[in-house]
């Protein structure tokens, strides 16, 4: 196990499975964002992809209990996966002591892919849950997107995010992933799984105040860290492979033009003490 901490940040390369507890994270966890492998058989140099459904879900269903017992009264998960998986994981939250909140549904801007004998898929599914009935945070955020044509009126204040977020791209793989997605010098995609900033944005403002602490186990590429600690958030990124750090520690150190987020500030101008909930002057 590696560590390199920081009076802002802490990156531990470990198998995340094997860390989740007090005497390494360093201190409680107010917010996770659980973002796992989707067991699909994706290629990965440090995890096998294809387990058997009861392993996975073993595995996951302790990486959860694990997160609850390291976690603030009141803080929470966000539990990301794929929409096919829903049962299991408000079944796995439920298990292992976490209260259900909200199941947000993350539309994808990008065309479905089409099936033969059912609906197309176009969405992901966040798992929103606490320990304890009521999330010690949780900032009732507002947006203001493009006038959709049955608006008769312009809207004075913005409208509440609800639990459908379809105005959020995914970081594709053609030109919609922008400078945004790190690229090998060659100008492949250094990691075709990279989350985009726009929604640990939405994630971290809403539940979690500046100086708390966030944490991803399956950090990746690390944008987890290189939003909360823009937010003034002591961020925790756990990562078992060595080119994943290394790429964590450059965003961290050399903050890139394309992760600055204060881009994002507008999106939520209409929101009750942004300027407070933001934690930082937005330039």
């Amino acid at each position: 196990m590696l560590v390199t901490h920081t009076e802002d940040y802490k990156i531990i390369q470990a198998d995340a499975t094997q860390v989740i507890e007090p005497s390494i994270l360093g201190s409680e966890i107010d917010l996770t964002f659980l973002d796992p492998p989707f067991n699909q058989n994706k290629e990965y140099s440090f995890h096998k992809d294809d387990l058997p459904d009861r392993d996975y879900w073993q595995m996951m269903g302790l990486m959860c209990q694990h997160l609850f017992e390291v976690t603030s009264e009141g803080g929470a998960i966000y539990f990301m996966q794929r929409e096919k998986n829903s049962e299991q994981v408000l079944k796995t939250l439920r298990e292992t002591g976490w209260t259900f909140q909200n199941l947000i549904v993350w539309k994808k801007k990008t065309s479905a892919v089409p099936s033969a004998y059912r609906y197309s898929k176009q969405y992901q599914i966040l798992g929103f849950a606490t320990k304890g009935r009521k999330p010690r945070v949780f900032h009732r955020l507002r947006i203001d997107p493009p006038l959709l044509p049955e608006y008769k009126y312009e809207r004075k204040n913005g409208l509440y995010v609800t639990d459908v977020w379809d105005d959020i791209r995914e970081l594709t793989s053609g030109y919609f992933a922008g400078d945004e997605a790190i690229r090998t010098p060659d100008g492949k995609r250094f990691h075709k799984q990279q989350a985009p900033l726009s929604l640990l944005v939405r994630i971290i403002l809403c539940s979690s105040n500046p100086g708390d602490v966030v944490l991803d186990p399956f950090s990746g590429t690390g944008t987890t860290a290189v939003v909360a600690n823009q937010l003034n958030r002591r961020s925790i990124s756990v990562e078992i492979s060595p080119e994943n750090v290394a790429c964590v520690q450059e965003r961290l150190t050399r903050l890139r033009k394309a992760d600055n987020i204060h881009k994002y500030y507008g999106e939520y101008r209409c929101t009750e003490n942004i300027e407070q909930i933001w934690g930082t002057v937005a330039k």
